[in-house]
């Protein structure tokens, strides 16, 4: 039995940290699709019978009938009359904020507690909390993992020298 086995039994073997890795793995994988799951721009929308992927497009308000040549705020005064006549429609992400997006239209005075509009809260700038965690999960693990594989390259380059 080669010593990776015997580590990986070991670990096996405690119930507790199988249910870490479990934990881990399912927030990892959540965090992956961030963009999905917590974003100010809809996934997909339709304005007169044709549809639109703001999620992966990038639209100017002059394209939906506006004055701007900007990206069109989808929660905005203009946007929200447009998606709510006729036989518009559009599907928001499950948390309709961005890690950046500030949330004007609070009822508390910023930073803000957990409400249904912010589930966790806002931060001091009126950003939504949980929509923050996300994205900062995803950097934090994915950076760490760099620096291990950076590492361990490092690492097996002046292990070689030295072996040899």
């Amino acid at each position: 039995m080669n010593t990776y086995s015997i580590i990986w039994n070991n670990f096996k073997s405690s119930r507790r940290s199988l249910f870490s890795l479990y934990i881990f793995m399912v927030l990892f994988i959540i965090s992956l699709f961030s963009e999905i799951i917590s974003n100010d721009k809809p996934i997909i929308m339709s304005i007169d019978n044709e549809i639109y992927y703001p999620y992966l497009i990038d639209y100017k308000e002059i394209d939906f009938g506006g004055d701007f040549e900007t990206t069109p705020d989808y929660k905005g005064y203009f946007m929200t009359n447009l998606l709510q006549s006729d036989d518009n429609w559009v599907v928001f992400p499950i948390n309709p904020h961005s890690y950046n997006s500030i949330n004007f239209d609070n009822a508390n005075p910023n930073p803000a507690p957990p409400s249904r509009e912010n589930i966790l809260g806002t931060d001091d700038r009126g950003r939504d909390v949980l929509a923050r965690l996300i994205y900062g999960f995803r950097l934090s693990v994915i950076f760490a993992l760099a620096l291990t594989a950076i590492g361990i390259i490092i690492g097996l380059f002046f292990g070689a020298i030295q072996g040899y």
